[in-house]
């Protein structure tokens, strides 16, 4: 048998093709089919039944257990990026004592932390996104006043800055590992398919880069 995907001879791409999450929920959904195989196991007995009822108890568990990771990654970028208002916000401090610091930059960091908790990631990423916003604009203030470079304490707090983003991508696989297991989880038939579909379970969307960034990314950094 040859080659499915054969790069010799099929076509290629030579335009290219960008890479892009699908930002779509999928509900997993069972037919009469398995309500027939579990009506069967019934009919074959009381044990074949009870053992496929603890199956899907354990399934269930299992599905919880991904959840709270899920949480727990979540919460975890969360916190790195409260850290780094908080850094902002210190480093705009700093700043604003050597050079007149644009005071929507300020407005800007105190909204940040005026009490915002993303409850999905949708919320998460526009949160992050104002923040590298903050970020950028203390940035520039550096590039037209380069003497702020030679301040031990902003120096400081812009790499702790650096370090925290590296932190919250870091924290951004990890929530997204959990979000493909979970996606991958709760399509396996029978149990943990037929006890997502009763629950309403649906696929979770990972972290999406803001076309912002995807722009940005596409830029030449080096002239």
């Amino acid at each position: 048998m040859a080659n499915e995907l054969d790069e010799l001879n099929d076509e290629t791409m030579e335009e290219g093709r960008d890479v892009k999450v699908i930002a779509k929920q999928i509900s997993p959904k069972v037919g009469v089919g398995s309500k027939i195989f579990e009506i069967m196991l019934w009919v074959l007995g009381i044990i074949p039944g009870i053992v496929f009822l603890i199956m899907k108890k354990n399934a269930d568990n299992e599905l919880k257990r991904i959840e709270q990771q899920i949480n727990k990654a979540a919460s975890t970028i969360d916190n790195f990026l409260e850290q780094r208002v908080v850094v902002l916000q210190n480093c705009a401090q700093l700043v604003n004592k050597a050079v007149d610091l644009d005071k929507e930059t300020f407005a800007q960091l105190a909204s940040l932390r005026s009490g915002i908790h993303p409850q999905s990631g949708e919320e998460r990423n526009e949160y992050s996104q104002q923040i590298d916003g903050a970020s950028s604009s203390l940035r520039f203030v550096m590039e037209n006043y380069p003497e702020l470079r030679s301040h031990d304490s902003i120096r400081a707090a812009m790499e702790q800055n650096s370090y925290l983003q590296k932190e919250v991508t870091a924290a951004r696989e990890v929530y997204n590992d959990c979000i493909n297991r979970w996606n991958l989880e709760i399509f396996k038939w029978p149990t943990k398919q037929i006890v997502a579909a009763k629950n309403d379970y649906k696929t979770r969307i990972p972290f999406i880069a803001s076309k912002e960034i995807k722009e940005q990314a596409k830029g030449t950094f080096f002239a």
